[in-house]
């Protein structure tokens, strides 16, 4: 038995909220904290479809990734998405708790699991954005390399969509075999110029525009689109298994109302 407080408490640890980017809105976010817990339901995002599945399976409180109050919250009505569905989850009795960026940074979070995911070697964040209590560094992306050597982006491509379990992937190949490889679970972007200054020759994270990837050609890196929910699904098992270890007798589920929401044709 736990309770919703004990639940952000190990979260807390894991990722500490502290360490959430200042535009995050990360945290212990709906419901009562004394509650006790006997179902957690872990998932990406807290949808319509997440929140009913919660409620029919019995579950107290939801463990996400992608929080699900975003800035301004002017009104708790049904008359905006938001709203609905944190009066669903008032009305069933369902505790949200959400880390974002600071599972984003944390050692062994989303972008631990996508570089080893990638069978990725000795990573190192991509971005340093300060040390935990143990005096790690953390910062989102990893680093990390190949261990059997170079291979083509063609091949690299093919790799990490059967790693990650893509429907379909896009690749914007600068002419270099593909060894140290930058990650970055969601829309990363924007740290192109961290991967070329650390002598990265790919780069694989989501969400790209067109100008990124003539920006990376003219850097000489690839660049793979990956998907947002593929590159940071992942880290749903990692939770599960978290709470799993920290509470023995609770009974923990991932989601399975949730997955990719555009469809290859």
């Amino acid at each position: 038995m736990a309770t919703v407080r004990e639940l952000y408490a190990l979260l807390d640890r894991k990722a500490p909220f502290r360490t959430q980017m200042d535009f995050d809105n990360a945290g212990f976010l709906v419901g009562r904290g004394e509650r006790e817990v006997t179902r957690v339901l872990v998932a990406l995002d807290i949808t319509p479809e997440v929140i009913q599945e919660a409620a029919e399976t019995g579950c107290q409180v939801i463990l996400a990734h992608h929080p699900v109050i975003w800035g301004k919250l002017g009104q708790v009505t049904d008359e905006t998405t938001t709203g609905e569905k944190v009066l669903c989850l008032i009305e069933h009795g369902i505790a949200a708790i959400c880390a974002h960026t600071n599972l984003d940074a944390a050692e062994g979070g989303v972008n631990t699991e996508l570089a080893r995911r990638l069978g990725l070697a000795d990573p190192v964040p991509l971005e340093t954005d300060g040390v935990d209590e143990a005096g790690r560094p953390y910062g989102v992306g990893r680093v990390g390399t190949l261990p059997g050597g170079p291979m083509s982006l063609a091949d690299f491509a093919r790799k990490a969509k059967a790693d990650l379990g893509l429907a379909g992937i896009r690749a914007m190949d600068a002419g270099v075999p593909v060894h140290k490889v930058a990650v970055g679970g969601g829309a990363c972007g924007s740290m192109l110029p961290q991967a070329k200054a650390m002598g990265c020759d790919t780069f694989l994270t989501s969400d790209l525009k067109h100008d990124l990837y003539l920006e990376a050609r003219a850097l000489g890196i690839n660049l793979l689109d990956a998907g947002h929910y593929s590159t940071e699904a992942v880290v749903c098992p990692v939770l599960a298994q978290w709470v799993e270890e920290a509470f023995p007798g609770l009974e923990v589920r991932i989601a399975r109302r949730q997955g990719e929401v555009f469809a290859y044709f």
